[in-house]
């Protein structure tokens, strides 16, 4: 079983509640990854509705508020069905841990029964250097251990930052896929669009702390190659926040996912 699978998995409980242990395996200083509990909550979602074993016709919206951080420890995710059409199921999944509610995500899921549908873009994604020309973030310990499970490579332009130059325009683009082979579904897009290193770091550097407190995925369809193309932007910081919009293509330039992130932007203190 790959790590991921192992770590998103649940015992049902009873109907609409399920037992999880979040992993320390996909954290950011000690902290379970966002991405790593949406994919745990949409996978939860997944799991109720009649889209559980046909997950390569779903495209789905998930939307998450983030109340209070989580450990990884126990906790339980219970789930709520708001409403069922022909095309279109909507969720609710609650994290629950220790008593208190850390998190809540609606999840609306499209059965697409009709492939033809129109595909128009008015722009495509950002040029990028191959993956084997970008710099690969290393594995980090300390309480990094999200980066010893994704192969990820910023590209150049935005690697800067890293070494200490910074950049005019606060955007972080690059390659991601899993270390150890697995396929992209739909638990993994919500995943990998939280991964990337914040917007901020490359005009700004490491010089913020940005907690979520709002994440949104919508998934387009899923990808024809292991690799992801990532591009995310920031383009404002005020009153405390900061947003960021992303984008997750495949290798054939098919638009996966899109994304936007609200983040609190805590300055350091001096």
């Amino acid at each position: 079983m790959h790590a991921f699978d192992r770590d998103i998995g649940f015992v049902q409980e009873s109907d609409g509640v399920h037992n999880v242990t979040m992993s320390d395996q996909w954290s950011i200083n000690h902290i379970p990854n966002g991405g790593y509990t949406m994919a745990l909550l949409t996978q939860g979602m997944l799991s109720q509705s009649m889209l559980a074993g046909d997950t390569d016709l779903v495209s789905c919206i998930t939307t998450a508020n983030y109340m209070d951080r989580c450990d990884p420890r126990p906790a339980q995710i219970l789930l709520e069905t708001i409403s069922e059409s022909t095309n279109f199921i909507r969720k609710q999944a609650r994290l629950v841990q220790d008593g208190k509610e850390r998190i809540r995500a609606m999840g609306t899921f499209i059965k697409f029964t009709d492939q033809s549908l129109p595909r128009h873009y008015e722009k495509g994604p950002e040029k990028m250097a191959p993956p084997d020309q970008c710099l690969k973030v290393p594995s980090m310990g300390g309480g990094y251990s999200l980066f010893d499970q994704v192969d990820m490579r910023l590209d150049p332009e935005c690697a800067g930052w890293t070494t200490g130059k910074l950049t005019d325009r606060s955007v972080q683009k690059g390659w991601i896929r899993f270390k150890e082979n697995r396929k992209v579904d739909v638990p993994a897009i919500t995943f990998f669009a939280d991964c990337f290193p914040p917007c901020i770091f490359t005009s700004h550097g490491m010089v913020a702390w940005v907690p979520t407190i709002e994440y949104s995925v919508n998934v387009r369809q899923l990808p024809t190659s292991g690799w992801l193309r990532g591009i995310f932007t920031t383009r404002f910081i005020s009153s405390g926040l900061v947003e960021e919009d992303g984008e997750l293509w495949d290798q054939d330039n098919s638009l996966i996912a899109i994304s936007r992130q609200i983040a609190k932007y805590h300055p350091p203190v001096n």
